[in-house]
């Protein structure tokens, strides 16, 4: 392999994987003599890539961690596995990682040749992830496609549906994409309203980059995620639960995890929660899935709501059975 760049691409390939690499086996693999790959070895070095040399008989050249992070030199079937996998947790997102996902997933499908695009996008339509979550189905695609737009600063266009099933085109710039309550949204100034707007992405058809780069425009608070969760609130009707829960408060928030709220203890045995949400079915879902005993002292229509479930369900485990 006489061309240079391409050599030394291939040698950084190689240290990425996590072993010991022989000169001899590199020489062989690059078709270069082991001088070559200690002259390339030392060109690394100066590019600033932090390969340790270990000597002796197992020894041989290992690509360490240093103050940053190399660009990552994959074959086909690591690009096609990350993309999947991203691609997975942008659709379902997991607390903490959902807005990383989805921006690394831009970053990785606007590098992929057509070629392994194509394999990503039926891998992605076969799988059927199973986790939970009651939040409605968002397409990765459409979530990349925003996730660009936001990182190159560039105006958007799309067809938004609202909560009536009226549908409107929108061109917006894009700031934030926040994952809040179940749902992703964008927050974007609209241009046409002249006025902040938060979009449901699960209602964003056909999003297209227009190309047309914007500056920097003051967002409405520096938190965007505080915002929106602000405006959910704002706009949603909201349920404000009381209730006593035979269990431990601790037991309690660790079950229902960042969906707790106020968890009070009332003895070793007994809590006190008081909470929020958006729908009664989520809230009773949630209180049933603990697996204990609970009085609910409000609202009155979850109280409602729990006895239609229970009717239900002594209908459902009390029917004759049918040939």
């Amino acid at each position: 392999m006489s061309d240079t760049p391409a050599r030394l691409l291939t040698l950084l390939s190689l240290l990425q994987t996590p072993r010991d690499w022989p000169g001899s086996e590199l020489a062989e693999r690059l078709r270069v003599s082991r001088r070559t790959i200690r002259r390339d070895i030392g060109r690394l070095r100066e590019l600033g890539y932090p390969v340790r040399a270990a000597m002796g008989a197992v020894g041989g050249y290992r690509l360490a961690a240093g103050t940053a992070m190399p660009p990552l030199l994959l074959d086909d079937e690591e690009a096609v596995a990350i993309a999947v996998g991203l691609r997975t947790a942008a659709a379902t997102p997991v607390d903490g990682i959902e807005e990383a996902s989805v921006r690394a997933l831009a970053k990785l499908e606007q590098v992929l040749p057509s070629r392994l695009r194509h394999r990503v996008a039926a891998l992605a339509a076969a799988l059927v992830p199973m986790l939970g979550g009651n939040g409605p189905g968002v397409d990765p695609g459409n979530l990349t496609v925003l996730a660009g737009a936001v990182a190159g600063r560039e105006r958007l266009r799309f067809a938004y549906q609202a909560g009536d099933g009226s549908e409107t085109r929108r061109l917006v710039e894009p700031y934030r994409l926040v994952a809040a309550a179940r749902r992703w949204y964008l927050l974007a100034y609209d241009n046409d309203r002249d006025d902040w707007r938060t979009f449901r992405v699960d209602r964003i058809g056909d999003p297209r980059r227009t190309g047309v780069r914007i500056p920097p425009r003051e967002p409405p608070e520096q938190d965007a995620a505080a915002f929106v969760t602000g405006k959910l609130y704002s706009l949603a009707p909201t349920y404000e639960v009381v209730a006593t829960l035979r269990l431990p408060a601790d037991q309690v928030a660790r079950r229902l995890g960042t969906a707790a709220g106020d968890v009070q203890p009332i003895d070793e045995r007994s809590c006190r929660l008081h909470g929020r949400a958006d729908t009664l079915e989520w809230l009773a879902s949630r209180l049933l899935m603990l697996g204990c005993e609970f009085e609910v002292h409000e609202p009155q229509e979850l109280r409602a709501y729990l006895r239609a479930v229970a009717a239900r369900a002594i209908r459902a485990g009390t029917c004759e059975r049918t040939a």
